[in-house]
């Protein structure tokens, strides 16, 4: 059963090498990391969610909003009937960006994600020799507005075959830890994506403060890459319980 169906546009994703035993504790039952030429990753992602359904309901004021994550990238070897399938190549979410307060509570109730609300704006700006997309989110308990922002070509190109930007996208599944033995898993349908190379970027805001200690210096270092991927319609199917 589809659950919720959308537009991903924009998504622009700074990527961060990290140390594995970094991700220990957010690592859910049943799942292992998912490394690229043996690194181990985790990204920054903002983009914008259009034209939202739930269950094929359109929800007043919760068609089009920004959303901010901090992700990491695994893999869970399922079988089928007595054979191991082809393992399935999943996210993580450390947390999650959202202007609606509906949308925190139905995602941490019913899929045991980690939501917050915050105010958030986004800027998408075609100037005649690059694209600007930046996402701001503003913290519950301060002033300071977080930002992250890129400039970029203006014409996307399809992902290179066995390309670092090919790991970062090519992940189908969601994984949320329920407990010490169970975790919530749904798949994530979408065609493959065009990526726009970034020419500069930004990146700022009290990464401690909003991600723990163990971020602070990983997020205010330098990415090891940065692209913006141009995104597309996407499905979210129901959720199952793996334990």
């Amino acid at each position: 059963m589809t659950f919720l169906t959308a537009e991903w546009r924009k998504l622009l994703m700074a990527n961060y090498f990290v140390p594995p035993e970094l991700l220990a504790p957010y690592l859910p039952f049943g799942t292992e990391l998912d490394l690229w030429q043996g690194r181990c990753y985790v990204s920054l992602v903002g983009f914008m969610f259009m034209n939202t359904r739930v269950l094929g309901l359109s929800i007043p004021f919760h068609r089009n909003f920004e959303e901010v994550n901090l992700r990491f990238y695994v893999r869970r070897k399922a079988t089928d009937g007595d054979a191991i399938s082809t393992p399935r190549r999943g996210v993580v979410f450390i947390k999650e960006i959202v202007p609606k307060p509906a949308i925190t509570l139905v995602a941490n109730t019913l899929y045991g994600e980690n939501y917050e609300t915050h105010r958030m704006r986004h800027a998408w700006d075609q100037h005649p020799e690059f694209l600007k997309v930046s996402y701001e989110w503003k913290s519950l308990w301060g002033k300071e507005w977080y930002k992250m922002a890129a400039e970029t070509d203006l014409i996307a190109n399809s992902i290179a075959e066995g390309s670092e930007e090919e790991f970062i996208t090519e992940h189908y599944w969601g994984y949320a830890s329920l407990d010490a033995k169970h975790t919530n898993e749904y798949q994530v349908e979408h065609p493959r994506w065009d990526v726009y190379k970034v020419l500069s970027h930004e990146i700022r805001g009290d990464f401690g403060r909003l991600y723990g200690k163990e971020f602070e210096a990983i997020l205010t270092g330098s990415p090891a890459s940065v692209f913006v991927a141009e995104g597309s319609e996407i499905s979210i199917l129901g959720k199952s319980k793996i334990g």
